[in-house]
């Protein structure tokens, strides 16, 4: 009698060892294991089965980031439409740009709140508020949110954040919406050429041909309504609130860095807390001196204050999170797609005229846009698929001719048997 050897198999589906027998001696094997060739036919459909689940993962998951990156800029492109034209209806009742910037700013206390709900349905290790507190305020420095960290490092940016805002709806007072949105878009280019300047980012010649169309464009808008004073002041004044919003970000980066979402959401509260403490004097002298003054409180329209305090803090919020969920450059499309909505709402509500020379400074502005959107490595990409495409063309080219002078023997051969069948 000779011994039997012993083997256990790997775990199967049902997470339980299975013992197979087999003999040493003769030809007899168990039934339970498979011989080498089927192995690796098992092995090789697990291991396309393996990639077909990846792949599908891989798609699920893109297709939900673009669904939600569609989600993201239809909500960034109605709330910004949303709260231009709103903030140009409150105007027709209350005429106070700085005192609705103040009470909008007011708002951004929310931001931090908002992050830790989120933070709390959604995170595994729940933390208390003031845990989370103290670990933002790293994002400030090892001392975290001091006295001193508070002037240097979030009053400059409260400064700004107030001065784009303000510039912005005083410029919509002068000149349409239409106007105000497009040319606000030029900050993207002044963006590229501050980081270019100041932080040494990298030179691309395509950033540069779009911030030239961006100055095209904002000389080619002026001369639309002919240079007068009203349209050139209105200009000057998005112009500016776009130069703002540019060294915002330019400076952020620079003092601070990036900062994750908590981090954030703390700073943008911080800056509504700047805005209470040291800002609000600013409304209560202009309101004595009577450069933005309203004869009682009944009169003032808290609707429509609380509605564009609404959707701009929406906007703020799709613009610093969205990244979250979505791809950044569907975010910025957003604030381009603003600029027809508004072209739409300006054409049925006011007086606009769209002659060809503001339809083709809104082209420029919004091609030197979307120019600035296209990735660093835009170049290397674009020659890779044109040598991967030139590639299948070469092998395309071989293999038809093969076919073809594979083709002829094979229809000689096939057309022989019947010649001999017609001879006998």
């Amino acid at each position: 009698m000779k011994k039997h050897s012993a083997r256990v198999a790997p775990l199967s589906a049902c997470n339980s060892p299975v013992l197979t027998l087999t003999k040493v001696e003769g030809d007899e094997r168990s039934r339970e294991s498979p011989a080498p060739a089927e192995a690796q036919m098992q092995a090789g459909a697990e291991g396309s089965g393996r990639v077909n689940r990846c792949c599908w993962k891989c798609s699920v998951t893109q297709l939900k980031k673009i669904f939600w990156g569609v989600a993201v800029v239809l909500g960034v492109c109605s709330s910004w439409s949303g709260s231009t034209q709103l903030a140009k209806l409150t105007f027709k009742k209350f005429d106070a740009p700085f005192t609705l910037t103040w009470f909008a700013t007011n708002w951004n206390f929310l931001f931090f709140p908002l992050y830790y709900l989120g933070h709390v349905f959604k995170s595994a290790e729940k933390q208390s508020p003031k845990q989370r507190y103290r670990e933002c305020c790293r994002f400030f420095g090892d001392n975290g949110l001091t006295l001193k960290v508070f002037f240097t490092k979030a009053a400059p940016f409260g400064v700004l954040w107030t001065l784009t805002n303000y510039l912005y709806l005083h410029a919509i007072k002068k000149i349409n919406t239409t106007d105000v949105s497009v040319l606000f878009c030029c900050n993207k280019a002044f963006v590229f050429l501050l980081s270019w300047i100041v932080l040494r980012d990298r030179f691309m010649g395509v950033r540069i041909v779009a911030a030239i169309f961006a100055i095209a464009g904002i000389v080619m808008m002026t001369y639309a309504d002919g240079f007068h004073s009203h349209s050139v002041i209105g200009i000057a004044l998005v112009v500016g609130s776009a130069s703002m919003s540019a060294l915002y970000k330019v400076l952020f980066k620079l003092l601070l860095g990036s900062a994750k979402f908590g981090e954030a959401a703390l700073f943008l509260s911080v800056l509504a807390v700047f805005n209470v403490l040291f800002v609000t004097c600013i409304p209560v002298i202009l309101y004595f001196t009577k450069v933005e003054y309203w004869s009682s409180f009944d009169i003032i329209p808290w609707g429509n204050l609380c509605g564009f305090s609404i959707l701009l803090l929406t906007f703020n919020i799709l613009l610093n999170f969205g990244i979250a969920i979505t791809y950044p450059t569907l975010i910025s499309l957003g604030i381009v797609l603003s600029v027809p909505v508004n072209a739409v709402v300006d054409h049925y509500t006011s007086e606009i005229v769209f002659n060809s020379v503001r339809v083709i400074a809104i082209i420029i502005i919004g091609l030197g846009f979307l120019l600035l959107l296209l990735p660093e490595e835009w170049d290397v990409w674009v020659i890779k698929l044109l040598t991967r495409l030139k590639v299948r063309k070469k092998e395309e080219i071989p293999e038809g001719n093969g076919d073809i002078a594979s083709g002829l023997p094979n229809k000689s051969r096939r057309t022989r048997p019947s010649m001999s069948s017609f001879a006998h």
